[in-house]
C-alpha cells in the first residue's frame, strides 16, 4: 500500500519491552489499473492515493482516473504479485492486506542534506593532526589514486557530493499494530524520508 509517514513513537509489548515504532498513515487506495499476462504481459495492480487538484491533472491522466471511477489522485505505486483478487476502481484498506506481526519492505525518499565532504557523507576520519604542516587538511578527502597512469579518477571514487535525497529501502520491518479505524499502522524501526513524506509498503 502507499502511506504517509506520521512521525515515530514507542509502544510497550506484550513481554513488557519497549519497542521503537514509525506511524504510517494508509487510506484506502483506489485500484486504478489491474495488469494481466494476455494484454500487458505480466500481471500487476496499479494502487493511487492523495487527492489531486483537476487543473493540475493531465488529460491524459484524467482518462485513466474516469476509467477507474475515482477522483485524481496524486501518487500512483504498481504493485506485482498482489495476493488480494481486486478489479478496477475498488478500494484496499489496511485490514485486507497487513496482519500484526508479519514482515514487510517499506520505501521511501531520504532526507537531502545537500552538497556535503567526504567526512559526512563516508564518515572518513580526518587527518586529525594539527601539527607537521597539515593546515586546513583535518577534513579533507586526501589522494584519491595514481597519477599519470591511469590517469583519470575511477568511477564510484568515495568523494565529496549530494548527500541523501534517494530512494532507501528498508528490509524486515515487523508490523507491530494495525489501527484499522484510524488507517494507522505501527512498523517497528525507523522507515527513511521525513515526515509527510510518501512511503511504499510491500508485504515479504
Amino acid at each position: 500500500m502507499i502511506g504517509r509517514k506520521l512521525g515515530m513513537t514507542s509502544v510497550f509489548d506484550d513481554a513488557g519491552d519497549q519497542l521503537v515504532c514509525t506511524v504510517i498513515e494508509a487510506v484506502p487506495n483506489v485500484v486504478t489499473q489491474v495488469k494481466t499476462v494476455d494484454t500487458d504481459g505480466y500481471s500487476a495492480v496499479q494502487l493511487a492515493t492523495g487527492e489531486k487538484k483537476l487543473k493540475r491533472t493531465t488529460k491524459a491522466l484524467q482518462g485513466h482516473f474516469e476509467a477507474a471511477s475515482t477522483t485524481p489522485k496524486r501518487k500512483l505505486v504498481e504493485y506485482r504479485d498482489f495476493d488480494l483478487e481486486v478489479s478496477l476502481g475498488d478500494e484496499v484498506s489496511l485490514q485486507d492486506v497487513f496482519e500484526r506481526g508479519e514482515r514487510v519492505d517499506v520505501s521511501g525518499i531520504s532526507k537531502g542534506k545537500g552538497f556535503q565532504g567526504v567526512v559526512k557523507r563516508h564518515k572518513f576520519r580526518g587527518v586529525g593532526d594539527a601539527t607537521h604542516g597539515q593546515h586546513n587538511r583535518q577534513r579533507a578527502p586526501g589522494s584519491i589514486g595514481a597519477g599519470s597512469d591511469p590517469s583519470r579518477v575511477f568511477k564510484g571514487m568515495r568523494m565529496a557530493g549530494q548527500m541523501g535525497n534517494k530512494r532507501i529501502t528498508t528490509r524486515n520491518l515487523r508490523v507491530v499494530q494495525v489501527m484499522a479505524d484510524q488507517n494507522l499502522i505501527l512498523l517497528e524501526g525507523a522507515v527513511p524520508g521525513p515526515k509527510g513524506s510518501v512511503i511504499e509498503i510491500r508485504k515479504k
